[in-house]
């Protein structure tokens, strides 16, 4: 830095001490500054919340939502979407339904059900992607440009003047004792800057309709999100009364039990009132000794946290399908470390940490409020 920089440092600094410290009254901004500055700085705060929220909407799995966050920009490649990249829970629930429905075979109505089931849950998970593609390409990449372009511009020029405005009150404190010529440039430096912030907060303010059309797209977005499912969910509920209607029309099948087969209790005598008793098997010095050395060998257990901590009990296995979920095994015994939300928890099993569904466990010592 130069001599002339670090000599406006120190004015900067030795004016900002002297209005904080010594009650000194600066260079007062304009009234419509003010106001225009204010509405700025509550415009920057909203951008920020509503896509943080706008994100955990798309997404309420803490692990997905941080893909969501990387997901690139959307392409279109021959008319096809780009996928996200994560399992949607109505397409794991449908792929669910779809194994089970196979596997009761097209004998079973309720097997028929669960196909026709879990490719609508299928669907479904398509439309999903769509709506989380449309809603990061048209509100979610818009917003945050505004942050990271706009808002941050506008913010440098706001520093920029306060620097400025600081030194040019120092050197104005001592007219006479600083030449008039180092006077001026201060003050022609300073309404320079107070007249571009104040240009960028205008051209911000005077254009939010581009963040009324980018609020628009997502509620269209929903719209056709919403319209998509109900078709979908409405097919699938006329075929459930279909097969409803159709497994009502069949006649019954009647339960006929087999004949028992006559049971032989044979002519040997017996000490117990007759009834047959195998023979005891005779233990000759090989099974003697197997039964004294070959024990069974018990697989080691998982490390079982005490249950004075934070703790809850497995009550199915849970196979991870994202990055930062914990994977295990019914029975396990995980120590909670956090609640998410509602749905999810996060703990540490066998010195691995991650998040896990709050319905897959019973919690054994809750977390303290």
């Amino acid at each position: 830095m130069s001599v002339a920089g670090l000599k406006k440092q120190f004015y900067k600094a030795s004016q900002l001490v002297s209005e904080k410290v010594g009650g000194a009254e600066g260079t007062k901004l304009d009234d419509d500054f003010k106001e225009m500055e204010k509405k700025v700085d509550v415009t920057s705060k909203a951008v920020t919340e509503v896509l943080a929220r706008t994100i955990e909407y798309l997404q309420p799995n803490p692990a997905s939502r941080a893909k969501l966050t990387m997901l690139n920009t959307v392409s279109k490649i021959r008319g096809q979407v780009k996928s996200p990249g994560y399992p949607q829970p109505e397409g794991l629930l449908g792929e669910c339904m779809i194994r089970h429905g196979k596997e009761l075979g097209g004998e079973s109505n309720f097997g028929d059900a669960l196909l026709d089931a879990g490719e609508s849950m299928k669907r479904l998970a398509e439309v999903k992607d769509s709506l989380d593609i449309e809603v990061k390409q048209n509100f979610i990449d818009p917003l945050q440009n505004l942050c990271e372009k706009d808002l941050k511009e506008i913010q440098h020029h706001l520093k920029k003047l306060e620097g400025r405005r600081l030194d040019f009150d120092y050197k104005k404190k001592r007219q006479g004792r600083i030449p008039d010529e180092e006077l001026r440039q201060a003050l022609e430096k300073f309404e320079e800057s107070k007249e571009v912030a104040e240009t960028s907060m205008h051209n911000l303010l005077e254009t939010d309709i581009e963040q009324v059309s980018q609020l628009s797209a997502l509620v269209d977005a929903q719209l056709d999100y919403h319209r998509q499912a109900v078709q979908i969910l409405d097919e699938l509920a006329d075929k459930l009364k279909r097969r409803m209607r159709d497994a009502s029309s069949r006649p019954k099948r009647e339960y006929k039990p087999k004949p028992r087969e006559p049971f032989d209790l044979g002519e040997t005598e017996q000490s117990n009132g007759g009834f047959p008793c195998a023979t005891a098997p005779k233990i000759t010095a090989a099974s003697s000794s197997f039964r004294s050395s070959d024990k069974p060998i018990r697989t080691p257990s998982r490390s079982v946290p005490p249950l004075d901590q934070p703790s809850c009990k497995a009550l199915y296995d849970f196979e991870p399908e994202n990055d930062g979920e914990l994977g295990f095994r019914e029975g396990d015994v995980i120590t909670l470390t956090n609640q998410i939300d509602e749905n999810w928890y996060e703990g540490m099993l066998d010195g691995q940490s991650g998040f896990f569904p709050l319905s897959y466990v019973e919690v054994l010592v809750p977390l303290p409020q």
